[in-house]
């Protein structure tokens, strides 16, 4: 299984995601925010996916989608959020192969990205 890097500053989605992609038996590292997220990427890597909400103080999702790249070129990337003008500004990582997924989303919704971008 996969071992994934996931940032959400909301303590229940973090929780939410995490709990959803464990069931499918991944190793999930979670995060509180794009700082910390971007640290155990260096410390604790490598991951197959970074899973991030787009909207986060500090570092953002967009900005850190780009670092992990520069950190971990070829690494995954799935992008959450419940902001629709912020998936908007996300959608131009798509061109880097990231996945977009808008908030709220069910349980098999998570699993089922995740799958996709592992291929």
């Amino acid at each position: 299984m996969a071992r994934i890097l996931l940032a959400d500053d909301d303590q229940g989605s973090l929780d939410f995601v995490r709990r959803a992609l464990e069931m499918d038996g991944h190793t999930v590292v979670p995060t509180v925010d794009g700082n910390e997220a971007l640290e155990r990427l260096k410390s604790d890597g490598p991951f197959d996916v970074l899973v991030t909400d787009v909207h986060m103080p500090g570092l953002d999702g967009i900005a850190l989608a780009g670092k992990a790249s520069d950190v971990q070129p070829g690494i995954k990337l799935l992008m959450m959020s419940g902001v629709a003008d912020v998936l908007d500004r996300a959608r131009t990582l798509q061109n880097n192969g990231a996945r977009l997924l808008a908030k709220p989303f069910p349980i098999d919704k998570i699993r089922a990205e995740v799958r996709a971008v592992l291929g």
